[in-house]
């Protein structure tokens, strides 16, 4: 099967569709990133990132303006060999599944790709969604190959990872699942061949997986904490040269724009008997109370200046969707004096410097640990709430108990 030419990725500036487009075009291929954000476009098209990404910038310099463009114009689809739809998780205000959005942007796709050519739904679908677009196709009368190829990326590493992770590729016909395999062993060798559905259900599998791993971590915390244990003295004990908690995580805000949203997908699709889920979601969302209700409990917030460092939803990351860091801020807001927020990486007017910060503050919460908050040094009277670990030897107070230094 010839390999393609011209690709398109729709939604191409984002988090996901600009590394994969950076990959494809450093391959060889010719790449249009179609977005509706001229701003990201712009920047782009200057050989500039929009968002942090480990070693984009580089690779993206080397095929921008050749091999890579960005563009607003959706008549770049006339001419395309294939177009990978990177669009949002449909889901809609209240997080429940839906396809409104995504059909009448597949409708617009499709009106102007050519005959032929191939259309690669890459962002996570709720299970059966990508029956019911080839459905459409079909009933559409245009000869549009379809076919399902989930991303299994982690932001920051996503350079990385395109290359070396195994690509799951899925399609109702052999047509389509040899053109997709055309398409993607041009970055990776490494393809997995699955059922629509059951790529879909191994894109929500992971995800929910990863979030329901956090929260026995995240719960293991809350049970340590609430009894005046050090929660992190507990795990480096039973994760010491013990290889059956190998996979045990740090305790920390389980956050971003994919983790709770594919959870929640998985829930419905199981007529909410995914159990694990809902308590996983009640958990890892449930972390910024029950901090604010030890802090209140024990340290009076109510005259206190509360600082949380890092509002990114991860650490190094400039990404703020869904962080439990701004929940956190909410929730202080009502509780303490004066709540202050900084973070190095992300652009928000609210945020303050780091050095004002530290200089007012009587209690540090760490919502994101990046590694500019290594080196911190806290004054004794601080309290300093730390449930990543990150400051082994720093945190003066626990939540739950006594002073731990």
């Amino acid at each position: 099967m010839q390999k393609p030419k011209k690709v398109v990725v729709i939604g191409g500036c984002g988090h996901v569709g600009l590394p994969l487009g950076i990959v494809f075009a450093n391959c060889g291929l010719d790449v249009v990133l179609l977005d509706r954000d001229q701003a990201k476009i712009d920047t782009v098209n200057a050989g500039q990132m929009p968002f942090m990404e480990t070693n984009a910038l580089e690779q993206l310099k080397r095929v921008v303006g050749n091999k890579l463009n960005a563009t607003s114009d959706p008549s770049c689809l006339r001419d395309s060999d294939a177009a990978i739809a990177v669009l949002g998780t449909p889901v809609d205000e209240h997080l429940n599944p839906t396809v409104t959005d995504l059909y009448k942007s597949i409708d617009e796709v499709i009106a102007r790709m050519p005959e032929d050519s191939l259309l690669v739904l890459r962002s996570t679908v709720y299970p059966g969604v990508t029956k019911l677009v080839y459905e459409r196709l079909q009933a559409s009368g245009r000869k549009i190959h379809l076919s399902f190829c989930p991303e299994r990326i982690a932001e920051g590493k996503a350079m990385e990872e395109i290359r070396t992770l195994p690509q799951i590729i899925s399609a109702f016909d052999a047509v389509s699942l040899q053109r997709s395999r055309a398409l993607f062993s041009t970055i990776n060798d490494d393809l997995i061949e699955l059922e629509p559905l059951e790529a879909e259900l191994a894109k929500l599998f992971t995800n929910s997986w990863r979030y329901m791993n956090f929260a026995i971590s995240n719960q293991f915390y809350v049970l340590a904490e609430t009894y005046g244990l050090d929660f992190q003295r507990i795990y480096s004990a039973v994760t010491h040269r013990y290889p059956r908690m190998k996979s045990f995580a740090k305790a920390g805000f389980a956050a971003g724009p994919c983790l709770l949203k594919d959870t929640l997908q998985l829930s419905a699709f199981s007529g909410n008997n995914f159990f694990l889920g809902h308590s996983a979601m009640l958990i890892n969302e449930g972390l910024p109370n029950f901090i604010v209700n030890q802090l209140r409990q024990q340290k009076k917030l109510r005259d206190k200046v509360v600082a949380v460092l890092g509002m990114a939803f991860k650490s190094e990351s400039d990404d703020k969707r869904e962080s439990l860091s701004y929940k956190l801020r909410k929730l202080l807001t009502v509780e303490a004096k004066e709540v202050l927020c900084t973070d190095p990486y992300v652009e928000d007017q609210k945020l303050l410097p780091l050095e004002d910060v530290l200089q007012r503050a009587d209690v540090i919460i760490l919502g994101a640990p990046h590694a500019a908050y290594r080196d911190l040094q806290f004054s004794d009277d601080t309290v300093v709430v730390d449930v990543w670990g990150f400051w082994p030897n720093k945190q003066k107070i626990a939540t739950g108990g006594p002073s731990t230094s």
